[in-house]
């Protein structure tokens, strides 16, 4: 995403939870996706897969991107041909710290 400001991009959790899959075959979706982010990024979109987390106890893939909208996420998931089950914009440590209000989080004195 050189060329796209990373200040207007959100960090997007996609949950795909598939039953009797193997970690084989949620190895290979996490490459389609990659694959399909980076076409998207080669035409000018901000999106870019920033980490996959495959759970095998649960046959589960979890992919993290950032992007400039929940649309282009799931543009990557059609040319994939992937589905999923939910996504969610969130937020990492860092940046769920600098968004709080203030004050938040933190212990009062007693």
């Amino acid at each position: 995403m050189a060329s796209h400001d990373a200040e207007h991009t959100t960090s997007y959790l996609v949950e795909h939870y598939r039953p009797g899959t193997s970690v084989g075959d949620l190895r290979a979706w996490a490459d389609r996706l990659g694959a399909a982010a980076a076409e998207l990024e080669r035409e000018g979109e901000a999106i870019r897969l920033v980490r996959t987390t495959i759970v095998p106890a649960d046959e589960s893939l979890l992919c993290v991107f950032e992007a400039q909208s929940e649309a282009v996420v799931r543009t990557a998931y059609g040319r994939a041909g992937l589905r999923f089950e939910r996504i969610s914009a969130a937020l990492s440590s860092g940046e769920a710290e600098s968004r709080a209000p203030t004050g938040a989080g933190k212990e009062k004195e007693i």
